[in-house]
């Protein structure tokens, strides 16, 4: 560079860099974008926290001290707590029955919607057949029509077939309406499976049912896990359902809690912890397969 060059470039001045200027929801949102937004969420959770926590304490209560005072009592009195709720629960045998309902259904039900959805779902993605985008799009219209409609015509076809009020009849009629949004949901990430990947095991010798089961399956699990909690949580809190298919003997917990509501001055040592375990249960499974259904639900956002 030159003397007279050099001059020059001291000499300019540097340009300022300007800003844009910022509107004021921009400037609210980097405000409250930091420790405060915390700690307000923080405040939001404990305050959602609160009913599960004072059905948690109630449970653990006499009846006669939750008939006498609010459960918030138990932090001055911690003598109040006792596991005598859950002992006479455990001996109630409507309760124990109606959970054993309650898995014999959800957990058929959700394997089921599973197994056919993920078949369904890979054919409809990878298989060429006549009329598949057809057939495709029926599946899709079936997603939106409600439970309500077939309720009476499905329960004259089972009052026919032998299947009403039976554990069988509940099960079918849970896998049915959880199959359209089973095969939407696992088609949709099929497809974006590369098809590079799947020529190459078909060129090794792979058939279609190895490629599903060691090739698809595999890459699909976090889809197939967030397809296995909706699923399984739809089915072990429904109560619709289970009023009018079911009968005395395979009522599942919902419908018996609601029952012995209709009793509530009597059982109310009851209610609270089959109520407590009716929900435990479903938010363990979520919050075991919680990473493959973060993993499931934010698939294909991203390429």
């Amino acid at each position: 560079m030159t003397a007279q060059a050099r001059s020059l470039t001291e000499a300019a001045p540097v340009p300022e860099v300007v800003k844009a200027r910022q509107s004021l929801g921009s400037r609210l949102a980097e405000a409250v974008s930091g420790g405060v937004m915390r700690v307000f969420l923080i405040v939001v959770g404990l305050f959602w926290l609160v009913p599960t926590i004072g059905l948690l304490l109630s449970s653990l209560r006499a009846p006669q001290d939750m008939s006498t005072s609010g459960w918030w009592t138990v932090f001055g009195k911690p003598s109040q707590l006792t596991f005598d709720s859950y002992r006479r629960l455990l001996e109630n045998g409507d309760i124990t029955d109606s959970l054993l309902n309650t898995v014999l259904i959800t957990v058929p039900a959700t394997v089921l919607v599973v197994v056919v959805g993920s078949l369904a779902g890979y054919a409809f993605a990878w298989m060429e057949f006549p009329g598949r985008d057809w057939w495709f799009l029926a599946v899709v219209g079936l997603l939106v029509v409600p439970v309500q409609v077939a309720l009476i015509p499905i329960a004259e076809l089972f009052g026919k077939v032998g299947l009403f009020g039976t554990v069988f009849g509940v099960i079918l009629f849970h896998t049915g309406f959880g199959l359209p949004f089973a095969v939407f949901l696992l088609r949709n990430f099929f497809a974006e499976i590369p098809r590079e990947l799947l020529e190459a095991a078909r060129l090794d010798g792979a058939g279609e049912l190895r490629l599903f089961a060691r090739v698809v399956m595999p890459l699909g699990g976090p889809a197939i896990a967030s397809l296995a909690i909706f699923q399984f949580l739809w089915v072990w809190n429904d109560m619709l359902v289970a009023l009018v298919f079911t009968k005395s003997g395979t009522q599942p917990i919902t419908v018996a809690l609601q029952t012995q509501v209709r009793q509530f001055g009597n059982n109310i040592d009851v209610l609270a912890p089959g109520a407590f375990i009716s929900m435990v249960i479903p938010l363990a499974v979520f919050f075991a397969f919680q990473r493959q259904f973060v993993s499931g639900v934010m698939a294909g956002a991203v390429k």
